[in-house]
């Protein structure tokens, strides 16, 4: 009996190792281009806020718009549901030989850099209150950039054939994976704007 179950189990476990061993894993580049610029946002954030009285923390420019204390929480309830909605997108069945992404490169580099147009943060993610303390708030967001850096290093997934589209147009999910990183890097773009403000607080 054992033998038979093993008879009947094998062409199942061929066709998973032959799934396994046709999926290309990321370029060098790709892979590359991810590490430095996650490490980077990641960066940037931490030394903009270094420093920052209560004062300057909590300081809005007008009542609708965000402080920086409140921009850093988005990024702590943020980026952990985009990184979920990632995992499910890369263990999907690879799509993107049947689709084009709406989206170059370039133009997700560019999100996280114009800020002429601004738009509405929705899905409970300008839930900003979440953290009411900057430390708890970036020591959240900076722990799970250490699982996401390590995952970058380290994937076999060939994130460039699976689609992602829970946000708007379909993009491949090396795409969406960059765009973790450059919508951080807009709400640090966002931050230096408000220590820019001529009223911002001087300590």
């Amino acid at each position: 009996m054992p033998i038979m179950r093993t008879i009947r189990v094998l062409p199942f476990l061929v066709l998973a190792m032959t799934l396994r061993l046709c999926a290309a894993p990321m370029t060098d580049e790709d892979r590359e281009h991810l590490l430095v610029h996650f490490e980077m946002t990641g960066h940037m954030l931490a030394e903009e806020v270094r420093g920052l009285s209560p004062a300057q923390l909590e300081y809005k420019a007008s009542p609708d718009r965000w402080s920086i204390r409140e921009c850093v929480s988005h990024l702590a309830v943020a980026e952990p549901d985009y990184w979920r909605d990632l995992q499910k997108a890369v263990k999907a069945p690879p799509d993107m030989k049947d689709k084009k992404s709406v989206a170059t490169d370039a133009d997700i580099m560019w999100y996280g850099i114009d800020r002429v147009v601004h738009t509405k943060t929705g899905g409970g993610h300008e839930k900003v209150d979440t953290y009411k303390d900057l430390d708890e708030a970036l020591g959240k967001f900076q722990a799970l950039r250490a699982t996401m850096i390590e995952y970058i290093r380290t994937t076999t997934d060939d994130m460039r054939a699976h689609s992602f589209g829970d946000y708007g147009d379909v993009i491949d999910c090396w795409q969406w994976m960059l765009e973790i990183s450059t919508h951080a890097e807009r709400h640090i773009q966002q931050i230096r704007e408000i220590k820019n403000d001529p009223k911002f607080p001087k300590k």
